[in-house]
């Protein structure tokens, strides 16, 4: 494996020849010792490739950094691992290798990816929070980027009904970017979930990586969600590799003078389905809509007895994120009162903070 683990490493030669060349080597060891000469007769390596081979093959670090990786538990899957998703197998362009902290998505599992803007309105956090709680109650997989915006509402909507979320990122896997999303990194893994990325342990947030990690996102899932995204949104690159991928891919409607809705009502013109609610979703999959115990548990959690100005500022809460100005105007509490209550519930489970003085209720 600590081979596999060098051979992934070697920037420059694009992951396809890598698949290519370990077929024809059988073993990653092969190619570390592989002769110059013997380099040349694959017609598929060009001479820039070949020579990034031969200056790895000097690399006698890989080792030390392989033990690093583990002691971060960090889990390294490349293409020939029997546990590599199968999905991601059958893209134009897989990657060689998986970096993963926590778990891969489940094979059998049904997985959806729910994308959009980062500038997102709150028509869209809404919908995003809405399709990802509901669908992650019904064991559908939530996959994502974690971004700002609607990904990282996609994420925390499945995480809320208890459900299962994978984290595709731009850095490495034990890089949390953005950094304000740790607490969301955190509950990820806490909640059975992982974090993958193509990208070595300890790699930037580099602007080049994330259109690339776009195709593992549409790879390991079965369906696109679009929430929300503007006419040159780089969600619609997701789509568009989606598209190439055979996946189908579905768009939440917005408004017609939402330049954040303008790409989803453009993909649903062009013959997307639409998102109507998450139940007419899920008929449409064929999955059966059950009533869990969530319901009722939520309920009893909801009468519990609670402070006067507790109650008025849970009152106030929903699944639609409000920011603490807004907490204010409605409660009428002065803002340190609002805040002293909303540590207070946070502490008791009955909210959570999802980003900067942005709050929901728990469920």
């Amino acid at each position: 494996m600590e081979y596999e683990f060098w051979l992934a490493g070697i920037q420059g030669v694009a992951a396809h020849k890598k698949i290519r060349l370990r077929e024809c080597m059988k073993t990653a060891e092969a190619i570390y010792y592989i002769e110059e000469t013997q380099l040349h007769h694959f017609e598929f390596l060009n001479e820039n490739d070949r020579n990034k081979i031969m200056q790895a093959q000097k690399n006698s670090c890989f080792r030390t950094d392989y033990e690093k990786m583990n002691e971060k538990g960090i889990q390294f899957v490349p293409f020939f691992s029997k546990v590599y998703p199968e999905n991601l197998k059958e893209i134009t362009d897989p990657p060689y290798a998986l970096y993963v902290k926590g778990n891969l998505p489940e094979r059998k599992a049904k997985k959806a990816a729910i994308i959009g803007a980062r500038r997102c309105t709150p028509y869209g956090e809404k919908y995003a929070i809405d399709f990802a709680r509901v669908l992650a109650a019904h064991g559908v997989e939530v996959i994502s980027g974690m971004a700002r915006g609607i990904d990282g509402m996609g994420h925390r909507g499945a995480l809320l009904s208890g459900g299962k979320t994978y984290a595709v990122l731009g850095s490495g896997a034990d890089v949390c970017y953005p950094r304000e999303h740790i607490g969301l990194y955190v509950d990820i893994l806490e909640q059975g979930g992982g974090i993958l990325s193509e990208q070595p342990p300890g790699a930037a947030p580099l602007a080049h990586n994330f259109p690339a990690r776009n195709r593992i996102i549409s790879g390991l899932s079965d369906v696109i969600l679009v929430m929300e995204a503007g006419k040159k949104s780089g969600s619609l690159i997701t789509v568009d590799l989606a598209l190439e991928q055979g996946r189908d891919v579905y768009a939440l409607p917005g408004p017609v003078n939402s330049a954040l809705s303008d790409g989803c009502n453009r993909l649903i013109r062009q013959g997307a389905g639409i998102l109507i609610s998450p139940e007419m979703f899920l008929e449409e999959w064929g999955i059966e809509k059950n009533e869990g115990p969530e319901e009722s548990k939520n309920k009893i959690k909801n009468e519990k007895m609670l402070e006067s100005a507790e109650k008025l500022v849970y009152s106030c809460l929903g699944l639609y994120p409000k920011d603490l100005n807004q907490l204010v105007s409605e409660t009428k509490l002065d803002i340190k009162e609002v805040l002293e209550k909303l540590v207070s519930l946070e502490l008791q489970g009955y909210v959570r903070e999802i980003s900067k003085n942005h709050y929901i209720i728990s469920e």
